[in-house]
């Protein structure tokens, strides 16, 4: 599975950037779906995330401001992101649970990474 992430960029405090990442390869389902970020000297942590039947849950740093939404026919995850602040400044990783069918055709759940979009909020 590839998760193919797009979106990041540059924006002034309180802009707005949106997030996509497309799921492709062989699979079974794509479960749930999720973003990341890391910001430098920081462990990576926990934005928000979305199940395939659309429950979100979000970090309380980003709670109001940041929307997740999803495309299940797209496979397909976005991230829209508002009021930004300086201190969103991360690069930004999608995450995918996938299901694959094992050597006895039972479904097992494997975690992917996409490759990470830079998000810069200047101040």
């Amino acid at each position: 599975v590839q998760l193919q992430a797009s979106g990041g960029g540059s924006v002034q405090a309180g802009g707005s950037l949106t997030l996509s990442c497309a799921a492709s390869g062989n699979f079974l389902s794509i479960n749930d779906m999720g973003w990341y970020r890391q910001a430098p000297g920081k462990e990576r942590e926990l934005v928000t995330g979305i199940t395939s039947g659309g429950i979100t849950h979000y970090a309380d740093s980003v709670k109001g401001r940041f929307t997740i939404s999803r495309d299940n026919a797209k496979n397909t995850v976005y991230l829209q992101m508002n009021s930004l602040k300086a201190e969103d400044t991360a690069v930004y990783y999608c995450n995918a649970e996938a299901s694959h069918a094992n050597y006895y055709g039972i479904p097992e759940e494997v975690d992917y990474w996409g490759q990470g979009t830079l998000v810069t909020v200047s101040s």
